[in-house]
């Protein structure tokens, strides 16, 4: 039998963290479409979710990087180089494209 407490939890939880830091929540959910449209690339090899999933991706490596700069993390130095890499990874797979 499902109940709906495992339901309310997750989406207490994602309500919550909503509202206490939203632009890392906007970061969290542009990576998680990317990686959405990046698996549908894999089985539809069509060029429109890769061009799309990318600039998901830079969209959230820039915004890590402007956020990481106004108000520093706790881990600041792996978080700048994580989007950096982000960033060259997804310019790489713009110019492969191109």
């Amino acid at each position: 039998m499902l109940t709906m407490r495992p339901w309310q939890f997750w989406m207490n939880t994602l309500v919550l963290s909503s509202q206490q830091n939203p632009p890392r929540f906007i970061e969290l959910l542009m990576l998680l479409l990317a990686m959405v449209l990046l698996g549908i690339w894999q089985f539809l090899p069509d060029w429109p979710f890769l061009v799309l999933s990318l600039s998901y991706v830079v969209g959230a490596a820039t915004s890590i990087l402007v956020r990481e700069t106004c108000l520093p993390s706790h881990q600041p130095r792996m978080t700048q180089i994580t989007a950096v890499l982000l960033l060259i990874i997804s310019i790489y797979g713009f110019t492969v494209l191109i």
